[in-house]
């Protein structure tokens, strides 16, 4: 398997990566199938069955409005997440569907919606879509996974893009002919070695087996900027967050009392935190609402990487575009690793696979941009998710709110100590990335489901709902 930067760095929709903009693309997948396959005006109606932690915590993560969004043909890097609430309220108001946006069919949630606690057998995110005729003959059913950070793939296990992309937008390549293929961390230390070259280099030349260097760097940029973005837009938005529970978003009035007492830093070294705990915080608030994030690699800890990335360029000095690019360059070879030897969902392993993966990513980044050698690139990332072994994933209300907001700020920080005990080492250590990977998809494997994203164990049975 052939993982890309852009794989990893996806521009979405909130609140989630699984759970979200996962299952729009496996909505509109299945619509588009359905144009292929037997022509839309062949479909009478449709269903969508959500399965294991889709069921379980489906609604509160969107993932019902991500299937009428897809099957309506909507795609999560272009959807205006302004009018998502307009266009699921007509969809519900007149209970039809617009399949593509093409050919109508009847939509009633509680009777074309089925959520099954029951998991298939390929992961615990799963999906189900049947089409019928208007004899209610069934024509057509495709089983989907969505197995964490925006990725999904088939009944088969074959992976499946966005199918609205453009030729090249999205990466599905096998990998053949990469100029310095590798899939562990100990492959990506042996290429720096031979070549002479850092990891964000390595990387950058495998990116360019798909895309001019000048293609590479644009969507580098874009996606800094949609990072950046989402911070100020954190920073800006002020009320509650949706659900049940009346979550108070914190980001703006953070922003304002650090902006308006510029002398604290003169006082108190450690205001550095309190910034850095301000941008996680200002994206995943953003996310909680269904705002636009970058999954990083999830949209459960799209705050990690914006964070210590905004850390660099606030606070250290010479900070760049170079380093910019250095940064995210190295933090998706770094996550592209986990993604081929372990997951990133925490329907899978818990939070260690979302923000501990994260964590793991923004400090072998940060360590790179300050100079660090690959070795202590690597030490960096290991560190990370050395200490996040083990974080389950128990979100309150089935909400992406609680723990999951100031979980990235603590991510973050941890990210930021990491590289900086790594830093002041020589990069040898006795447990490797690779190990350290290996032994999360373990823990993982251990964790009682309860603990993975159901909503069904941890502070999310522990913390009573307003």
């Amino acid at each position: 398997m052939s993982v890309s930067v852009f794989d990893l760095f996806k521009i979405g929709i909130g609140p989630s990566s699984s759970h979200t903009v996962g299952p729009m693309i496996a909505a509109r997948q299945f619509a588009c199938h359905l144009r292929d396959s037997h022509g839309l005006a062949a479909v009478h109606h449709v269903t969508a069955e959500l399965y294991g932690s889709l069921a379980a915590t489906g609604v509160g993560h969107g993932t019902d409005t991500a299937v009428l969004l897809g099957l309506a043909g909507h795609e999560p890097d272009t959807m205006n997440p302004d009018q998502i609430a307009p266009a699921v309220a007509q969809i519900r108001t007149q209970q039809t569907l617009a399949l593509l946006g093409e050919h109508a069919v009847p939509w009633v949630d509680k009777e074309h919606l089925q959520l099954r606690r029951k998991s298939l057998p390929r992961h615990p995110n799963g999906l189900c879509f049947r089409a019928f005729n208007a004899q209610g003959e069934e024509i057509a059913v495709c089983e989907y996974y969505s197995v964490g950070g925006g990725f999904v793939v088939d009944g088969q296990g074959q992976r499946v893009t966005n199918p609205g992309l453009a030729a090249g937008r999205d990466v599905q390549g096998h990998g053949q002919g990469l100029p310095h293929p590798f899939s562990t961390g100990a492959e990506l230390l042996a290429q720096c070695h031979a070549t002479g070259l850092s990891m964000a280099q390595i990387t950058a030349a495998n990116e360019q087996h798909w895309r001019s260097p000048a293609e590479v760097q644009r969507k580098l940029q874009h996606i800094w900027q949609t990072m950046a973005a989402a911070v100020q837009r954190g920073c800006a938005a002020t009320g509650q967050l949706p659900g049940p529970m009346r979550v108070r978003r914190r980001a703006a009035e953070l922003h304002r009392s650090l902006s308006s007492h510029p002398e604290a830093a003169l006082r108190d070294p450690l205001s550095m935190l309190d910034w850095v705990n301000l941008y996680a915080m200002a994206v995943n608030e953003e996310n909680a609402a269904g705002g636009r994030v970058v999954t990083a690699p999830t949209n459960g800890a799209a705050g990690v990487v914006p964070a210590v990335l905004h850390y660099y360029v606030r606070f250290l000095p010479g900070a760049n575009d170079e380093g910019i690019a250095t940064f995210l360059l190295t933090a998706g070879a770094i996550g592209i690793i986990y993604k081929i030897n372990a997951s990133l969902s925490g329907a899978e392993v818990g939070c260690q696979g979302e923000v501990g993966v994260a964590c793991s990513m923004a400090a072998g980044a940060l360590a790179a941009v300050m100079g660090g050698t690959p070795e202590q690139v690597e030490n960096a990332a290991e560190i990370g998710m050395e200490h996040n072994l083990g974080m389950t994933c128990d979100p309150v209300g089935g909400q992406v709110q609680i723990p999951c907001i100031e979980r990235n700020a603590m991510g973050a920080i941890k990210a930021i100590n990491a590289a900086r005990m790594a830093l002041r080492g020589d990069g040898q250590h006795v447990v490797s990335l690779d190990k350290v990977i290996k032994t999360m998809m373990q823990t993982g494997a251990d964790m009682k489901s309860k603990y993975k994203e159901t909503s069904r164990g941890g502070l999310a049975v522990n913390v009573v709902e307003c």
